[in-house]
């Protein structure tokens, strides 16, 4: 699959680039996406909440009042979870949100996601750049130059770039990441995915 290569201008370079099928052109499997991206939000997950049931509250354990003849409900501790400052019933425990995912499938949902945007023309190959020092105004011209200033999208660069990163930063709707941590959920948030030409050979690299 040969797709022009465009420059920060917004304009065609005049080159063009061939996309391997096996990545870019597949039938998307929306099951393994389905997986990868139920993955990446477990992940997001802390899973640190706590609240403390009635044997963990700090207080008497002596029995409030009399068992009969008070014309309300027996209770037998200030810590029963029906009272003000009491435990709560079944309240959270720290756990691990941990879905695994064999390789393969990853992948397979990397390629699903990456041939989805292909095909509906919201990939973009554009060639290598970087600024001399880190400033938004020069990020956002370049978003402004192709018309996606206001709209979703994600950078891929081959290697980490702190410059074109710290530029990228202030930007709310644009996210810059490398190649090698490119997951399918950010794939998919994009609305336009950029693709640099150092990204598409280690795009293959990774997948071979």
């Amino acid at each position: 699959m040969k797709v022009d290569v465009y420059n920060i201008e917004g304009g065609k370079t005049g080159k063009s680039i061939d996309l391997p099928e096996d990545i870019f052109g597949i039938e998307p499997n929306e099951h393994a996406v389905y997986l990868a991206v139920k993955q990446y939000n477990a992940h997001q997950r802390q899973g640190t909440s706590k609240a403390k049931e009635r044997g963990e509250i700090k207080g008497s354990t002596r029995k409030i009042k009399r068992q009969k003849g008070t014309g309300t409900a027996r209770a037998g501790s200030i810590k029963n979870p029906l009272f003000r400052g009491g435990g709560r019933v079944f309240g959270p425990r720290p756990r691990h949100y941990v879905v695994k995912l064999n390789k393969k499938v990853k992948q397979l949902a990397k390629a699903s996601a990456l041939s989805a945007k292909a095909a509906d023309g919201s990939l973009v190959v554009i060639e290598d750049f970087t600024f001399d020092q880190p400033k938004t105004q020069a990020f956002a011209n370049v978003l402004k130059k192709h018309e996606v200033a206001n709209v979703k999208t994600v950078l891929v660069t081959g290697d980490h770039d702190a410059n074109l990163y710290l530029s990228s930063r202030n930007c709310k709707k644009s996210e810059v990441i490398t190649a090698d941590h490119l997951n399918t959920y950010s794939i998919l948030s994009a609305k336009k995915l950029f693709i640099s030409e150092s990204a598409v050979a280690k795009i293959k690299e990774i997948h071979s």
